[in-house]
């Protein structure tokens, strides 16, 4: 069974939906107990990195969520992806996660249209058991105004807008996350979710 987090940040029925076309057990919670026995987390997300750091200390959700990313796969989309990171600096300085090394800041290319939103093609940095089964010219759907910061060795893949964009990041280890959308990305970010979905086993 594949948890995904309800925390009160959105975009979790269309992830939902999307593992059910998929096939896959899922379930919506925010019971620790219930996290703790799934197979496989995925923390969702779409507003403001502080509130949603305050609704995840509020819910008393943060250790729970440490520990299974030390174990189990564990996804993080969109602002979820964020959230894995050290700190970020909307509106304010805000410690994260911390369980991806590296910070989250605007999109500050000049000449750019902010929110960024829209379709892009993915570019491969590095393997991922993630893209299996994709081709060289995959597109994703992104909603969003700030963007990683984090080593080489943290991005599995990237899109241009105006410079590099973190599309997929990760630990090495159990931890991935998406800036785009897979459950709003067609026939690749199903593809992704699938693959993701197989690390259980």
């Amino acid at each position: 069974m594949i948890a995904i987090i309800d925390y009160g940040a959105g975009n979790i029925f269309s992830v939902k939906n999307a593992l059910d076309h998929l096939g896959c057990e899922s379930r919506l919670t925010d019971k620790k107990e219930e996290i703790e026995k799934a197979d496989a987390v995925i923390l969702p997300g779409v507003g403001a990195f502080p509130w949603a750091m305050n609704m995840l200390r509020q819910s008393g959700l943060v250790e729970v969520i440490k520990d299974s990313a030390k174990s189990k796969p564990f996804m993080g989309i969109c602002l979820g992806m964020q959230l894995l990171f050290e700190k970020s600096f909307e509106f304010e300085e805000c410690e994260g996660l911390g369980l991806v090394e590296g910070y989250v800041d605007r999109i500050t290319d000049p000449g750019l249209i902010i929110p960024h939103m829209g379709w892009n093609k993915l570019e491969i940095s590095q393997q991922s058991p993630l893209f299996k089964g994709l081709g060289e010219d995959e597109y994703v759907y992104f909603v969003h105004s700030y963007k990683a910061f984090c080593e080489d060795k943290n991005l599995y893949s990237y899109v241009e807008y105006g410079s590099k964009v973190p599309a997929v990041v990760g630990d090495g280890k159990f931890v991935y996350g998406c800036q785009f959308h897979p459950e709003k990305s067609g026939k690749t970010g199903l593809k992704i979710l699938e693959s993701f979905a197989a690390m259980r086993a």
